[in-house]
């Protein structure tokens, strides 16, 4: 009983997707129509993605060189300082830290200026190291500079045998003003990029919904006659779908076709701009998920628009 229960499934859905693919090629110009709108849909879903995704690559890059700089004051010891350093990796909000000596500090000032022969004329007059050490420390996210500088500027921070803090300033208020509009950026990009996305996904139902409805509105007289003569909903539902998943199908690959010469042309402007990150080198590395992306998109859009058709106008 089962083995002919399944023989009989089989059977069903294969008449069932033949007669989808013949209503696909029969009705070509609503095929087209429905094809041409969901491609246009999903290339803009496609080049949002890859645009949202190169753009968080390139904020995470940038937020990468973002970091906030103690400077201690002439006198401090170094063993002082890396107690200060030990208290900032202990907090959460710290991803790493960097003790520049004094030492260190005035060789990289001496190799930044070795063709400035007045700075370095300069700093020889002055006869001693000008330079104070500090700690680079960069944190976890950009929001959480602040609550690391509090934590430097409160009382427990470090202080010297006299009784007065080593830390001479923190340039967190220096930085303030970019890194709050970089976290701001990131932040807005990733909302905006969400948004768009709904939206365009929105109008690509709506179009595919519209343009199967007048497949549907064709077909009626056939469709009447399957009624009439006691087929199932699902039978008669099931073509409709099956044509809703083609058009995603080859909507996604035509989107992902048009998307190579896209960003091929793009290329060697967005390393110029972006700092050498290439948008062509990132979209042939992630092709496979962009590509499924598309594919899983189209598919379920080409359903949904289907089934929601099929409910509205034929009441099956």
């Amino acid at each position: 009983m089962a083995n002919m229960f399944s023989k009989h499934s089989s059977a069903q859905f294969r008449r069932i997707s033949r007669s989808g693919f013949i209503s696909f090629w029969r009705n070509q110009a609503v095929s087209l129509a429905a094809l041409f709108a969901m491609t246009i849909t999903l290339f803009a879903i496609g080049a949002l993605m890859v645009g949202s995704t190169f753009l968080d690559v390139f904020l995470g890059t940038i937020k990468d060189k973002v970091d906030v700089t103690v400077y201690f004051v002439e006198d401090a010891q170094e063993s002082d300082i890396l107690t200060v350093k030990s208290s900032l990796e202990a907090l959460p909000e710290v991803f790493s830290t960097e003790y520049v000596s004094r030492d260190v500090a005035l060789a990289a000032f001496r190799e930044r200026h070795k063709d400035d022969a007045v700075m370095l004329a300069a700093l020889d007059e002055i006869g001693s190291n000008p330079l104070r050490a500090s700690i680079n420390i960069k944190a976890r996210e950009l929001s959480q500079y602040e609550s690391v500088t509090k934590f430097l500027e409160g009382e427990n921070a470090v202080v010297a045998p006299s009784g007065t803090s080593i830390i001479e300033k923190v340039n967190y208020r220096q930085n303030k003003l970019v890194i709050d509009r970089m976290n701001k950026l990131i932040d807005y990009s990733r909302r905006l990029g969400t948004a768009l996305i709904f939206i365009l996904s929105l109008m690509s139902v709506l179009v595919t919904f519209n343009t199967i409805s007048l497949a549907l509105y064709s077909a009626r007289d056939e469709i009447s006659v399957m009624k009439l003569v006691g087929a199932a909903n699902n039978f008669v539902r099931g073509p409709f779908l099956v044509q809703g998943a083609m058009y995603g199908v080859i909507s996604g690959l035509c989107a992902a076709a048009l998307l190579y010469p896209i960003t091929l042309w793009l290329g060697s402007i967005s390393a110029a701009a972006f700092g050498g990150l290439n948008i062509f080198s990132y979209y042939l590395a992630h092709f496979g998920r962009i590509l499924i992306v598309l594919l899983v998109s189209g598919v379920a859009i080409g359903i949904l628009s289907s089934y929601l058709a099929i409910i509205r106008y034929l009441k099956v």
